[in-house]
């Protein structure tokens, strides 16, 4: 690895995505990207008894068919690394006492999908391990839960909240076989505006992605034209708004490549009431390792940016009145056209 400017690693190593998965709950089933995943479940529930058991069985089916989609076994893979929003992230622990594999536990709220690639990446490009395992997820009730309220409950949410995915996302990554590159991560500062509304997530957000996105720019000495898409995390429709007009501001060229954003791509705004968009942990990791990577795959893109944002909030620091700080992570992935 590289250190390139500085906050960026350059992977000269090539590793890989060698396996991915991608598993959604009903509400994502219904949405536009539905072909894209593994398995889309009928039932919130999982067959668990409880919504939090429900989420660790999503990291455990993801972690799984990712695994499978290598020709490997849960044998093979030297280490995970893996987080989620639960207190103590205990759905990627607990699913980790189930998988038996070596675990980093790492925690970046939603930016988590990103921080474990690039932390998986590290480990694998530098020879510490043949392969190494990222996943991360949520789950709809169990943050509705512990951050705002209940399902049960019945609480108005204003236009500007987000509605949580529920979904897990795996990546197997090595340097052997075949599968997109992971070729540079840029790892973000923490960026804290002084917004302390949890429903209002997007504008907390949108000035961290914009942060790593310029610090990604000025490490590798690149303009947003070297992608053909760069995708933020889980912005949705405010915080995607005000991450555009942030660029802009900036003099950041974003005209030169598609920008869009994970949280305004799974839902369907028409038929689905999501009111801003969609947020978790969940949101781009299904989207980058169910819909992108097969678009990758598929030649409509060859070169992407994924830039997943997180909102590092408790409840007991949202209950004491503190502003949200906010981080963001990129990763960038190339195809070659190898399968």
């Amino acid at each position: 690895m590289t250190l390139r400017g500085h906050q960026s690693w350059i992977f000269e190593n090539k590793p890989r995505i060698f396996g991915s998965a991608s598993v959604v709950g009903p509400f994502e089933g219904q949405g536009p990207l539905a072909n894209d995943f593994d398995i889309i479940h009928g039932d919130l529930m999982l067959g668990q008894s409880t919504w939090e058991k429900a989420e660790s069985k999503l990291f455990e089916e993801a972690a799984t068919i990712a695994i499978e989609s290598a020709g490997l076994t849960k044998e093979q893979i030297q280490f995970y690394v893996g987080g989620d929003l639960l207190n103590q992230i205990i759905s990627s622990s607990f699913a980790a006492r189930t998988l038996s594999i070596p675990y980093l536990g790492v925690f970046g709220a939603c930016s988590t999908s990103m921080e474990s690639l690039a932390l998986a990446a590290q480990i694998v490009n530098a020879g510490s391990a043949h392969y190494a395992l990222a996943v991360t997820g949520s789950h709809n009730a169990t943050a509705e839960k512990q951050f705002r309220y209940p399902t049960e409950y019945g609480s108005q949410k204003p236009p500007t909240a987000q509605f949580t995915v529920t979904g897990s996302g795996a990546a197997v990554v090595s340097k052997h076989g075949n599968g997109p590159l992971i070729t540079s991560a840029t790892i973000g500062r923490v960026v804290d505006m002084g917004i302390t509304d949890p429903f209002n997530m997007g504008a907390a957000m949108a000035p961290a992605a914009v942060d790593t996105i310029q610090a990604h720019f000025r490490d590798l000495r690149i303009e947003p034209g070297h992608y053909d898409l760069i995708v933020t995390g889980d912005l949705a429709k405010v915080g995607f708004e005000i991450a555009s007009e942030l660029l802009k501001k900036h003099h950041i060229p974003m005209n030169q490549t598609d920008f869009r954003d994970c949280g305004m791509m799974i839902y369907d705004y028409e038929k689905q009431s999501v009111q801003a968009g969609a947020s978790g942990c969940g949101c781009s990791a299904t989207v980058t390792y169910g819909h992108l990577l097969k678009q990758l795959r598929a030649g409509t893109w060859k070169r992407i940016l994924v830039v997943a944002t997180g909102a590092l909030l408790s409840p007991i620091s949202y209950q004491q009145g503190e502003s949200i700080p906010c981080i963001a992570h990129a990763v960038s992935i190339e195809y070659d056209g190898t399968n």
